[in-house]
């Protein structure tokens, strides 16, 4: 074997690690009744995966993928499980096997459409032959930023970043508005809710 066979099955083993062990994490997603366990776990599959975009030299992708998953959405996540109930109610019937079977068809037709695509690192694919080189061409020359991802991010598409800041933004300040805050909040109604039950079978059994 040489050393770039060797290398190469090294990087097939890493990725298929990484692969199982995000599966792993989104079946125990899928198992769990604790909000709060689940909101820890997404973080965690939203950091392996940062880990596998680095190994496929996707870095730019890893940090977007580290600071929106892993970073602000665990922390909207905690945010709106103060405000709600920290335990999801139990499905009944065929609520069991509805989402399972929405999940099963999604990745059937997701598998489909990879037939399709490129090979990877193909010289021929659209992404090497359109726009792209372009890119790759005159980015370095205008701003002399060496990562072109990040050009195109930050400078020639910087506007519409912009605006899907001010879109995350706005969302997350409507869902805040929507659950409230204080003893008018909904996690403060669904704990009176919680209560109220208790309370009433102490009065009944006195």
């Amino acid at each position: 074997m040489t050393g770039f066979e060797g290398a190469t099955l090294a990087i097939d083993l890493l990725n298929i690690t990484l692969l199982t062990v995000l599966f792993v994490i989104a079946i125990a997603i899928a198992r769990l009744r604790s909000l709060f366990a689940i909101v820890m776990l997404s973080g965690i599959y939203s950091l392996v995966s940062a880990t596998w975009f680095v190994a496929l030299d996707a870095v730019d992708v890893a940090f977007t993928e580290a600071a929106v998953g892993a970073g602000i959405s665990t922390a909207l996540f905690l945010g709106a499980m103060v405000l709600t109930s920290r335990t999801a109610k139990a499905e009944k019937g065929a609520t069991k096997i509805v989402p399972l079977l929405v999940v099963i068809a999604t990745g059937a037709m997701l598998i489909y459409a990879t037939i399709d695509l490129p090979g990877f690192g193909d010289p021929n694919s659209p992404a090497n032959t359109g726009v792209g080189v372009d890119f790759l061409e005159r980015t370095y020359p205008e701003i002399a930023i060496p990562n072109v991802v990040t050009a195109v991010l930050a400078s020639y598409r910087g506007f519409d970043t912009l605006g899907e800041v001010g879109v995350v933004f706005a969302a997350g300040l409507a869902v805040t508005l929507l659950l409230g805050f204080g003893e008018r909040s909904l996690g403060a109604t669904v704990r009176r809710e919680d209560r109220e039950p208790t309370i009433k079978n102490d009065e009944g059994e006195s």
